[in-house]
């Protein structure tokens, strides 16, 4: 007879006791299985309405029989590729397992306890998570109209800041940062931080006067850009990104990156992806046409839109957002309730094909009015 195992007894940090683990959504087949629906549309992950590119397929299973292989752990040819396309040297390109791991190394190498990082709220909720669970001190700073109040950022700084969150376009709202005021913001700060410039849906951007972190880096070596092949690339499932940075900022990275975090179908899929610009094309154009057309019947509808330049749109539609989730959850229409953002009254709705955009107003306009 075995005997009762005994309690374990370790212990665990304060910060990390108080950290939330990130709420992963259902697998779509298992939400039909919960709910009793068929042929349900996901409108909420901001995933490509296209799919992955074909040239990316191909490549990936031609590449089948060598996953015997590690990976390129240095990544040569895709940062060869991605230095040609952005006049940049490979020594100034950091891989990731996503976008998200390079968050994580920034936040490993250059925050500690006690150490300050400024993000805004609400945005990518990544950021906050992961200073916390190295025991940083999140500073925080509301956004003003839906986008980065760079002013009240700027007077936030302190002499322990060390990182500086901007996504642009932010998430959720898709507001974009004006170069002139990026311009005034970066005269203002110390020398003593970096500025980390998270670009997953730059693909996206039409506007002429926002910033380009790659550009702005050439200029100000304290700017960090981080891109993704998630979003517009359609690659989410692979889980690859990349960091631009001075080359000295890379080499830091690349001291706590683990050997072969982008594996073998990733960097192919990704090498593919770049050459394959009919697809990303086509998706830019897909992703405006629906953000018209989304945008002038949610108004229709008595909706407040906030202006978009990714591949979603942020919506005020005036009444309790986890509500109007579940009931369109039941419909059969996946968005995202934007409650655990602070915008109890929001729902983002990622840009689909033209019949989910179309199904998704119909659902919306049926729940606001029963």
């Amino acid at each position: 007879m075995f005997n009762k195992p005994k309690p374990l007894s370790f212990e665990v940090p304060e910060h990390l006791m108080g950290l939330v683990p990130y709420p992963p959504g259902k697998p779509l087949e298992e939400l039909e299985r919960e709910y009793g629906i068929t042929n349900a549309i996901k409108l909420a992950s901001n995933e490509n309405l296209l799919g992955s590119p074909l040239k990316a397929q191909e490549a990936i299973s031609n590449a089948v029989s060598s996953l015997h292989r590690y990976p390129d752990g240095s990544g040569y040819y895709l940062k060869e590729k991605l230095a040609e396309l952005l006049d940049i040297s490979p020594g100034e390109i950091v891989l990731g397992n996503g976008s998200n791991e390079l968050i994580d190394f920034l936040i490993r190498v250059f925050v500690r306890p006690g150490y300050e990082a400024i993000s805004s709220n609400p945005s990518f909720l990544v950021y906050r998570k992961m200073v916390q669970a190295m025991g940083g001190i999140n500073a925080v700073i509301p956004l003003s109209d839906y986008r980065h109040d760079l002013e009240k950022i700027s007077r936030a700084v302190t002499l322990k800041t060390r990182l500086i969150f901007l996504d642009n376009p932010n998430n959720p709202t898709g507001t974009v940062i004006h170069r002139k005021d990026f311009d005034a913001f970066l005269k203002d700060l110390p020398d003593h931080l970096l500025i980390v410039l998270d670009e997953a849906y730059i693909e996206f951007v039409k506007t002429e006067h926002t910033i380009n972190a790659v550009e702005c880096l050439k200029l100000d070596r304290r700017v960090i850009a981080l891109r993704t092949f998630s979003k517009a690339y359609g690659l989410a499932g692979l889980r690859v990104g990349y960091g631009v940075m001075d080359k000295e900022v890379a080499q830091y990275l690349e001291r706590v990156r683990q050997p072969f975090n982008v594996n073998t179908l990733a960097q192919i899929g990704a090498l593919a992806a770049l050459d394959d610009h009919q697809h990303l094309k086509k998706t830019v154009d897909a992703v405006w046409q629906g953000i018209n057309f989304l945008t002038e019947k949610l108004e229709k509808l008595g909706c407040r839109v906030i202006p978009s330049e990714a591949n979603f749109v942020l919506v005020d539609i005036g009444t309790n957002a986890k509500t109007v989730y579940e009931k369109m959850l039941r419909e059969g229409v996946i968005v995202r309730a934007m409650t655990a953002y602070g915008l109890p009254s929001h729902i983002r709705i990622t840009v689909g094909l033209p019949e989910e955009n179309i199904r998704c107003i119909e659902s919306l306009d049926k729940v606001l009015n029963t």
